[in-house]
């Protein structure tokens, strides 16, 4: 999708083609954009739906409601609801609707929400410390200042696979109490000055722990392990799941919950029969993830991570 100039919302969708081209679109089909954002992948949905069928757009970002409701306003077939994707089951029941045949969810923080320093997601700007999707709840200096140092160790470990996330957190511990910290350059000072001298060529120091903290900020391991089952619960026979990941930690998760939905028998190799009746409950569309072409990777850098994997429910 082109910058969004008027919404105020600039975001490239990743993967725009394949992403929808894996929902395979019908007219007079029901089909959720999880992950609405400047509405991109929906416009496209929606121009494939050709005036007929219905989309039903969801984000908890107000900022990208705000951006989706001007993109689509050419829709009459489009509702728009600021929820969080994994109440998709919810969000469709209080619409009336039960069955979906098609769920696209875009992971991650969006171009706008980087780019906007005043949300505070980057090291690249000087803001606040805040990187909440939703703007609501617990923000990022809350868990910077608060949070124990054990805490803070298994947060950067886990969620940004930072092997100096012990140096760090001595740095953040040793910086809070002196006094809080409270923007986004302070945090990326302290995490550089704890990094050694030799690994700071690799990218800025700070990139795994902005990514492990936003992360906690904002649950998103938890809420994709739920937001994956909710939407394959949705799916009519033979509707398909669309979902484009941005780091390992995302993609295991999904990796791992289509290998389950698409497992038959668990019987140990050497049962002569079948006993446990277990049967696949969807398959892969493409054996291997697809990856942003070359062309895209020119023209968008933060695509270069992206995977998108794709399942059809049986």
């Amino acid at each position: 999708m082109e910058p969004n100039i008027n919404s105020g919302f600039s975001h490239v969708s990743v993967m725009l083609r394949e992403a929808v081209d894996g929902l395979d679109v019908r007219q007079g089909g029901v089909y959720v954009d999880g992950t609405a954002g400047g509405g991109g992948h929906s416009f496209e949905i929606a121009s494939r739906l050709g005036g007929t069928g219905r989309l039903i757009c969801i984000d908890q970002d107000p900022d990208a409601i705000e951006a989706a409701t001007k993109r689509l306003s050419q829709f009459d077939n489009v509702t728009i609801v600021r929820s969080n994707f994994s109440n998709i089951k919810g969000v469709l029941m209080n619409l009336g609707v039960f069955r979906a045949d098609g769920v696209l969810l875009d992971l991650g923080v969006s171009s706008h929400q980087l780019d906007e320093p005043d949300r505070g997601f980057s090291y690249h700007f000087d803001a606040p410390l805040d990187m909440r999707m939703s703007r609501d709840g617990q923000s990022a200096y809350d868990i910077v200042n608060t949070a124990s140092p054990g805490q803070l160790v298994r947060i950067l470990s886990v969620y940004g696979e930072e092997k100096f996330a012990k140096n760090i957190v001595r740095g953040i511990v040793a910086a809070r109490e002196i006094k809080p910290i409270e923007t986004t350059l302070e945090l990326a000072d302290i995490v550089r000055d704890a990094y050694p001298m030799k690994a700071r060529k690799n990218g800025h120091p700070a990139r795994k722990t902005f990514q492990a903290v936003r992360i906690a900020v904002n649950r998103e391991l938890e809420v994709l392990e739920d937001g994956l089952q909710s939407a394959f619960e949705c799916l009519n026979e033979n509707g398909r799941l669309s979902v484009i990941t941005f780091h390992s930690l995302e993609d295991r998760i999904v990796k791992r919950a289509m290998a389950d939905w698409c497992k038959g028998c668990t019987c140990p190799p050497d049962f002569p029969v079948c006993v446990c009746g277990n049967k696949p409950k969807a398959e892969l569309v493409n054996r291997k993830p697809i990856v942003p072409s070359e062309e895209e990777l020119e023209a968008n850098n933060r695509a270069r991570s992206a995977k998108l994997r794709v399942c059809r429910k049986l």
